[in-house]
């Protein structure tokens, strides 16, 4: 399942996580482990505890790390959010519309899917037609 949420450039990042973990706690009931940034940490980790009863994982740098390296699940959010970005109306910002962002992102992760799910490499090998039946 795929949910998206834009917020205003002006609102803090922190405030927008809030409503987030909300609205996720609300739509996906069973959801037990959220993985957030540094950023987050703090007072958004206990809040989600307490109220949503989630718990929250922070991924960080390992102590004395210098330079670039992958870190565990973030790596997931990045290719996520460059496949996004393939599609050539996510890359600047058009809309005036928070709702309007939100449903070209959520437009962009249908077509990757249904991509996905109908290219040949997606079709069982028992469901495939011999090369010689195909129509050229």
């Amino acid at each position: 399942m795929m949910s998206v949420m834009v917020a205003p450039a002006g609102q803090p990042d922190l405030d927008a996580a809030r409503e987030r973990l909300a609205r996720l706690r609300m739509l996906i009931p069973q959801l037990s482990l959220v993985c957030g940034d540094s950023s987050y940490a703090g007072t958004l980790v206990d809040r989600s505890r307490r109220f949503l009863r989630l718990n929250m994982k922070i991924v960080t740098k390992r102590p004395g790390q210098t330079g670039f390296k992958v870190l565990a699940r973030r790596w997931i959010v990045e290719r996520s959010l460059s496949w996004l970005l393939n599609a050539r109306r996510n890359v600047i910002d058009y809309e005036r519309l928070p709702q309007h962002s939100e449903a070209h992102l959520t437009w962009a992760a249908i077509t990757m899917m249904t991509r996905r799910l109908t290219s040949k490499a997606a079709v069982p090998a028992w469901n495939r037609r011999p090369a010689s039946t195909q129509a050229a």
